[in-house]
């Protein structure tokens, strides 16, 4: 079996260019335009290129973005002043604040500074609360991009056994909670997990964000299942997953290339959740 490769750059595409763009020229008709704001500290090379992509991704469903830049140096208070102006700015629907952050400021307090209508990352902790008890709310962008990759396969997850491997707040806990909110059997795992093979063996989707390069190889791979990687890794200037691919496209039937699956997926939930916040004023 060769697996079918999920595209997140054409499913991503697909959604900006149609169902998103639609929805922001009717927003630009009640003189509402979309904005985002990206704050950047420091000069980290894989920021300066996410932040790129979040722009691109912008300008392609026509909504408005701004990167505040500033350097390493810039105090935690500065940096909360900021963040205070945006969520007082009306014209501004969504801020996000670029990953990793210098060691002098607090990750903790600066993002539950961002008030929850702006938070687009879905990342405070009301709108992860409103996520767990099922209520409508701004949805973390990777578990939501996930989601809608397994959707582009035809996939209903009604009684489906899914597999998430790794626990983090960002990814494997959020696209757990999604996947039993449309009805799946879950099983969560992570690098300690006991006879991890085991835990895999039934899943019919296997979603992977450990964050170890090419943690689970093809012969942890159910035949004919669907693999999820979300992991990114630059090994002797080439990128790798946290699965290794070779050996896992031979298993599955469908699984996401790294680069261009999950990543392009994660920057077009972000833009729709700005568009999210800003039709919710209107």
């Amino acid at each position: 079996m060769t697996a079918k490769i999920i595209s997140g750059r054409e499913v991503a595409e697909q959604i900006l260019t149609t169902d998103l763009k639609n929805k922001v020229i009717a927003l630009n008709e009640k003189n509402i335009k979309p904005k985002l704001v990206v704050v950047l500290v420091g000069d980290v090379k894989a920021s300066a290129s996410y932040v790129a992509q979040k722009e691109k991704f912008a300008v392609k469903a026509g909504i408005e973005s701004e990167v505040r830049r500033f350097k390493k140096d810039v105090t935690e208070d500065e940096i909360l002043t900021v963040i205070d102006n945006i969520n007082n700015d009306k014209s501004i629907h969504g801020v996000i604040v670029q990953l990793p952050l210098p060691d002098h400021i607090s990750v903790a307090k600066v993002l539950n500074r961002i008030h929850p209508s702006k938070d687009v990352d879905g990342f405070t902790p009301t709108n992860v609360g409103k996520l767990f008890l099922g209520e409508d709310t701004l949805v973390s962008c990777t578990p939501k991009g996930i989601m809608q990759m397994l959707a582009s396969t035809g996939t209903n997850l009604t009684g489906k056994n899914v597999t998430v491997v790794g626990r983090s707040n960002i990814v494997g806990k959020p696209v757990a909670i999604l996947c039993l909110q449309q009805h799946a059997t879950v099983t969560m795992c992570h690098s300690r997990t006991k006879d991890l093979n085991a835990k895999l063996a039934d899943a019919d989707i296997v979603i992977v964000a450990v964050g170890i390069p090419k943690f689970i190889h093809g012969d942890q791979i159910p035949e004919g299942s669907i693999v999820i990687d979300v992991g990114i890794h630059n090994i002797d200037g080439k990128l790798c997953g946290d699965v290794d691919f070779d050996s896992a496209s031979i298993k599955a039937s469908s699984i996401t290339p790294v680069p261009g699956g999950v990543g392009p997926m994660t920057v077009c939930a972000l833009i729709e959740n700005t568009i999210i916040a800003a039709e919710r004023i209107g």
